[in-house]
């Protein structure tokens, strides 16, 4: 039955670190108004045919904090990846010089850190809720082996063990979301 008891158990602290990676890729694509080769990331192009990842096909870089500078491997790849860039609504207007494509990230202003804030939040409950979640199926699956002949105190230290998880996994969620948050209102 321990066996049982510590799988449940690491089943659900996987979950809970599945929930902050998660948070965490969520967080990168806020902009915080700083320039970073991150905000590429998911942006697919047409190549030869299938989507291909941005990164895989040409080199993201970023010159100053405020310039996102791609460099495709091919030429005629250019007008593939402006369009890509413009498809994916990230609100930027890239220009190219025939070599290089440049972005530039204008700064924010103050109404839309708030919102970006906002959303940083959302991510934050949407992640305590996964938290939650894992918890309450992690409970439910030691009220059926309490039903199976587990013992009511191992059952209730595995739920303390749980909860403190649950708590450990809900701090680590205000501290993304806290830098986050510092991070957008930064000027």
């Amino acid at each position: 039955m321990q066996e049982e008891v510590n799988f449940i158990i690491d089943h659900c602290k996987e979950k809970m670190w599945d929930a902050i990676k998660h948070l965490e890729k969520e967080l990168i694509h806020i902009r915080a108004g700083k320039a970073s080769p991150a905000m590429m990331d998911g942006l697919q192009v047409e190549y030869y045919g299938s989507l291909t990842p941005l990164n895989q096909v040409s080199n993201i870089s970023t010159p100053d904090g405020r310039t996102i500078a791609i460099q495709p491997w091919e030429k005629n790849l250019i007008p593939v990846i402006e369009k890509a860039i413009l498809a994916a609504n990230l609100g930027f207007n890239p220009e190219n010089n025939g070599e290089i494509i440049r972005i530039n990230i204008p700064a924010l202003t103050e109404e839309r850190r708030k919102q970006l804030v906002k959303q940083a939040g959302q991510e934050g409950e949407t992640a305590k809720v996964s938290i939650r979640a894992a918890r309450k199926e992690a409970n439910e699956s030691l009220k059926k082996l309490l039903k199976d002949g587990l013992s009511e105190d191992v059952e209730k230290d595995a739920e303390v063990e749980v909860q403190t998880l649950t708590d450990d996994f809900g701090k680590k969620v205000d501290i993304l979301v806290e830098a986050k948050e510092k991070d957008i209102m930064t000027i």
